[in-house]
């Protein structure tokens, strides 16, 4: 198995074989949050004006929009694992539009993927067992980054975690890594000036380490992309 870790939209450009797509501060940790929450599934919108134009059809789906990783006017929720544990999404379905992950799912999409699946730390452990059951030739890693566009510690913390899962290494300090992420990458949230943007609380739900048990995978319905809980 061969497995590349690939940053930012122009990684994401670049996938090939089974890809994750990481994106660990917040989105598709926040996707898991909505997900055990009872979502039924999610659709993940490249542009909020297509975000909005889908909600128009579908009032009674839940928007989650942000930018600059501040929730945008008009949308149900932002981009907060907090304000998903607090939201009733049992049998909700979801449209998700967000300034690095969606974006590398759209972008993965129409590269030489295979087949897509999202990746965070509170499912990484999970995300590894589904691709060994798959077995691909090529793994692609993607650590999405700030806005797609600037690398981040927590993505590529997440991509080297689950490649040394894969390669079976052992020595991999997840707790140690963690640790060093609160003061090297996490300091948004404790950061009162911050607080309406990067909530406290979202951190120890980011960080929690395979909380859950499923894998979070891209399907095409029609002309458009659909993430399910499998």
């Amino acid at each position: 198995m061969k497995i590349q870790i690939l940053e930012l939209i122009e990684g994401s450009k670049r996938a090939e074989g089974l890809t994750v797509i990481i994106d660990v501060f917040r989105a598709f940790t926040t996707e898991c949050y909505c997900f055990a929450g009872g979502a039924a599934q999610c659709y993940p919108i490249g542009s909020m004006e297509d975000a909005f134009a889908l909600k128009k059809l579908h009032p009674d789906w839940v928007l989650l929009g942000e930018r600059g990783g501040a929730k945008v006017e008009g949308c149900d929720l932002g981009n907060s694992p907090w304000d998903a544990v607090n939201y009733d999404f049992r049998g909700k379905t979801m449209i998700h539009s967000t300034s690095a992950g969606t974006q590398g799912i759209v972008n993965a999409s129409r590269a030489r993927a295979t087949q897509i699946v999202t990746g965070s730390l509170v499912n990484a452990g999970a995300v590894c067992d589904y691709i060994r059951a798959q077995d691909p030739e090529v793994v692609s890693l993607i650590a999405m980054g700030k806005a797609g566009m600037e690398r981040v510690p927590e993505d590529l913390l997440a991509a080297r975690y689950m490649r040394a899962l894969l390669q079976g290494d052992a020595s991999f300090d997840l707790e140690g890594e963690i640790a060093y992420l609160k003061d090297h990458g996490g300091e948004q949230f404790f950061d009162p000036a911050l607080a309406h943007i990067f909530p406290r609380e979202d951190y120890p739900l980011c960080v929690a380490a395979n909380r859950f048990d499923f894998v979070l995978r891209v399907e095409r319905e029609a002309d458009r992309l659909v993430i399910r809980k499998v």
